[in-house]
């Protein structure tokens, strides 16, 4: 086999410094909407008592989901050994740890009292989803970090760890990705929530999404150096992301299916699907149109399957984030069944209405920025991207 050649990106200073400036900027304000955040209350956002996760934690979790699926590039190249993903290992750990971070973050900067932090991570109450998934985003940094570091080393102990922890990254990120989907799987005060298929609905999805973001990561790196992507490589990551498009497409219809006929949650299911206004829009434009039918019509036409990879990877990550929106805030707009038998009224107004402040959108934007400020250190100081390719 060809040995491959790797190199820092290799982009004029003035540019990199440029695009980290702008990614600063953006950080600025976002620290300075969590200040704000922090220091006037709930009340400044859009949240309400029945909404208390807005957009921040959408695009938190859009990015940990993200993260996983990043990863799952060199998973083909190492536990697949599939030759042609080989070289592009390094990118995708370092893209998968980068996304993490920044949905981490978020996340973290969203709930308040980020000071606790330690209590957190000191203090674990094991029945909880949450404890667990503490544990699971923190061995993920460990086991990649190592996973990166026997892609990189080239002694004999690299080598010899190389295969055992390509294993156990693939293994880590399948339940990494299953226990984020059973934070809402096992939320059975929420109906739209309270169905287990929540987990491989996550994992397909973040196969999906993570190979879009990888994809299109990859095309910017080589335009950036003026350079080509190599035709084999569009077209496996092309078929990769047909097929997830399939399994993604199957497993939500499933989930609504199983929630409308054996769930009997109908009520929720036509709320969502149809009198949700934004949510609703959400979901048949951004998340089924946008996501999943043009980018698949864009990817398995022969005529532009090649030329319109960037296109169809932005339309899955757009798909993906309205997908995500439509989960976490349309299933908290539906009013909650306190008394699921009995027949309840209420004097008061029952219509819950959620829209993202600006401080929200700020923080959102951060974690995004966060994310590619780091990865684009990594490429440009550590040689990750494949020379000869």
């Amino acid at each position: 086999m060809q040995r491959t050649d790797f190199h820092e990106i290799e982009i004029s200073s003035r540019r990199f410094y440029s695009i980290l400036v702008t990614l600063a900027g953006v950080l600025v304000a976002a620290a300075y909407a969590f200040f704000y955040m922090e220091s006037q209350g709930h009340f400044v956002t859009g949240m309400n008592n029945q909404v208390v996760w807005g957009l921040p934690h959408v695009v938190a979790i859009f990015l940990i989901v993200t993260a996983s699926g990043a990863a799952n590039v060199a998973s083909l190249g190492s536990v697949f050994n599939k030759p042609a993903y080989q070289p592009y290992g390094r990118i995708s750990l370092v893209l998968a740890m980068s996304l993490l971070l920044g949905g981490l973050l978020v996340i973290l900067l969203d709930l308040g009292h980020a000071d606790r932090l330690i209590i957190a991570m000191t203090h674990f109450n094991f029945d909880s989803v949450f404890a667990w998934n503490i544990l699971l985003y923190s061995g993920f940094f460990v086991i990649m970090g190592l996973y990166l570091w026997s892609i990189m080393d080239r002694t004999a102990t690299a080598k010899r760890c190389y295969q055992p922890l390509a294993y156990l990254g693939f293994v880590w990120r399948f339940i990494l990705t299953a226990g984020t989907g059973s934070i809402f799987g096992v939320l059975v005060a929420r109906e739209y929530y309270d169905i287990l298929m929540m987990a491989p609905l996550f994992i397909a999805s973040s196969y999906l999404i993570g190979t879009a973001c990888f994809s299109l990561v990859l095309l910017l790196l080589y335009k950036l150096e003026g350079r080509q992507l190599s035709e084999v490589i569009k077209s496996r990551l092309a078929i990769s992301l047909c097929l997830c498009i399939v399994v993604v497409t199957l497993i939500e219809l499933a989930r609504h299916l199983l929630n409308y006929f054996i769930m009997g949650y109908t009520a929720v299911e036509v709320f969502v699907l149809r009198d949700a206004g934004a949510v609703t829009l959400m979901f048949w434009l951004g998340q089924v149109v946008i996501g999943l039918v043009l980018p698949i019509i864009l990817l398995y036409l022969p005529s532009v399957k090649r030329s319109r990879l960037a296109i169809a990877s932005t339309l899955i990550m757009l798909g993906g984030l309205c997908q995500l929106y439509v989960i976490i805030i349309g299933g908290q707009l539906q009013p909650l069944r306190l008394f699921p038998n009995a027949v309840t009224e209420t004097s008061g107004n029952l219509d819950i209405a959620y829209s993202a402040s600006l401080p929200e959108l700020m923080l959102s934007l951060g974690g995004v920025a966060i994310t590619l400020f780091v990865f684009t250190i990594a490429v440009k100081v550590l040689r990750l991207t494949p020379a000869n390719s």
